[in-house]
């Protein structure tokens, strides 16, 4: 068997290098069953906690650990693979850790691992919780290509940010195997900048800036687990009333991404009247994929650039919407709801938004001009609403898998009132179902005051006008509870 040091380079085997075996993983969970690395432990001094230090891995790949008041050393036998520049990086920097384990057949496996400050031990980073950043971000990402060698108390570090440049610099090192190889390489390139004295300070700003937007951003693969079915329709009978087609194409979706692991190739483009729910259906799918998801509305956008933000030759230039949209996710998997599709190609002079969203369609990639990186986009769902189809052109209608959301009947419209939206406004408002109570023929009555209304909008807004009057009268006529018939209703809704 080869031996390897930590830059996974064969070595010479007389040389009294410690060996260990590189696994890949993409568990994002550790435990004694899925550990960050084994260690050896031949004579059992490694037990639950352990304190100690790597020894620098380009020379001993081992942890130097105190039991009692005796020096311990222990081989590396196995390591995950996202982890190893980590490591490495811990045993340079002499970083005092505390490891949490658990003693197996086969040597102490760790699965936890914490930065003490004791010693002189000198910070991995400028920033406070780095190191359980690293690592938390580490488990989310995939495992880096085998073909491909490259250089008790809980601690989180989700809310930290990256923006100087050491704790950059210390994330590229560290996690650079993990990324994207285009981002790898323009991060390199961005970092150089940043450092060099031979450009401006304006652009050391913006590659800087540049460089902490992206390296903020969870660069994820486009392997997604299996959605239960059954959940999902709970979500959407959660969400929606009636539309048995619709529920029925977006199980059809899910049982897709089931099969494959992937997304669709085309996202999902939801037309229909006003106030018939098509925004609550991107949100119902977004929650059936466990994705976070962003809003584009493209009646408020007018300039490609408002999409694919400003060249840094500008002063105050700055991201795109679609990029600021990855930014706040914290992630490159996510559901892009378009609202108002159909407005997408009234632009005003400067090009067409309509042919920005084109390539971000496409799955090849989206370039903003800020970043100057193409993003992958294999992990973004796009789902769009719009009212009218005839506005949209056959480029964009060409992208999207079209669902017709038909308007409600009148009977639908007279469950969706008494079941839903009455109920939900008197929950809000803190009154109890019996001091507001509807009739039969009051509820006819809303339902022909909104005839030739479509959507439910002007139903859920009748609700709260019923509702407030109801607790008015409460109040003020100290009265217990207040029904509505149709004349009543006539009488405060027309």
């Amino acid at each position: 068997m080869p031996v390897f040091d930590f830059n996974n380079s064969p070595v010479d085997s007389k040389e009294p290098e410690c060996t260990y075996e590189v696994f890949y993983s993409n568990e994002s969970e550790t435990s004694a069953a899925h550990p960050i690395l084994i260690l050896g432990n031949r004579a059992g001094h490694l037990k639950h906690h352990s304190s100690g230090v790597f020894t620098n891995p380009i020379r001993r790949t081992a942890f130097e650990f105190k039991d009692g008041e005796e020096n311990f050393s222990e081989d590396i036998l196995q390591i995950d693979a996202r982890f190893v520049s980590l490591l490495k990086w811990l045993g340079e920097n002499h970083i005092n850790v505390r490891l949490s384990g658990a003693v197996r057949e086969d040597g102490y496996a760790v699965y936890k691992i914490r930065e003490i400050a004791f010693g002189g031990g000198v910070k991995l980073s400028a920033e406070d919780g780095f190191l359980q950043f690293m690592i938390e971000r580490l488990l989310s990402s995939d495992a880096p290509s085998e073909e491909i060698p490259d250089e008790d108390e809980e601690e989180t570090g989700d809310s930290m940010k990256l923006t100087s440049i050491q704790s950059i610099t210390d994330f590229i090192t560290c996690a650079g195997r993990t990324l994207p190889d285009n981002i790898r390489l323009w991060a390199r390139r961005n970092l150089a900048v940043a450092r060099s004295h031979e450009v401006s300070a304006e652009e050391r700003r913006h590659a800087q800036r540049a460089l902490s937007i992206m390296m903020n951003i969870q660069w994820k693969g486009h392997y997604f687990e299996a959605i239960d079915p059954q959940e999902a329709r709970r979500i959407l009978d959660e969400e929606l009333y009636g539309m048995e087609q619709v529920k029925q194409r977006i199980i059809e979706t899910i049982i897709q991404i089931n099969r494959t692991h992937t997304l669709p190739a085309y996202g999902l483009l939801l037309i229909g009247p006003a106030g018939t729910g098509k925004s609550q259906i991107a949100y119902a799918v977004a929650r059936i994929l466990k994705l976070p998801w962003t809003t584009l509305d493209m009646s408020s956008i007018n300039d490609p650039e408002q999409l694919t933000g400003s060249s840094r030759i500008y002063a105050n230039a700055k991201p795109g919407i679609i990029m600021d949209a990855f930014s706040v996710a914290g992630e490159s998997n996510l559901v892009f709801i378009i609202n108002e599709l159909d407005k997408a190609s009234s632009g005003k002079g400067n090009g067409n938004p309509a042919d920005v969203l084109l390539t971000l369609l496409d799955n090849l990639g989206f370039t903003d001009n800020y970043i100057e990186c193409m993003i992958p986009t294999v992990g973004v769902y796009p789902i769009a609403t719009a009212n009218d189809r005839e506005q949209i052109s056959a480029p964009l209608m060409s992208r999207f898998a079209v669902i017709e959301i038909p308007d409600y009947t009148e009977e639908e419209k007279k469950v969706i009132f008494s079941r839903y939206a009455l109920p939900k406004v008197l929950k809000r408002i803190g009154m109890k179902e019996n001091e507001c109570i509807l009739t039969s023929d009051g509820l006819d009555a809303v339902i022909d005051l909104h005839r030739d209304t479509s959507g439910i909008r002007d139903l859920e807004q009748a609700a709260e006008h019923i509702a407030a009057n109801a607790l008015y009268q409460i109040e003020v006529d100290h009265v217990d509870s207040v029904t509505f018939d149709g004349a009543m209703v006539r009488e405060l809704l027309s």
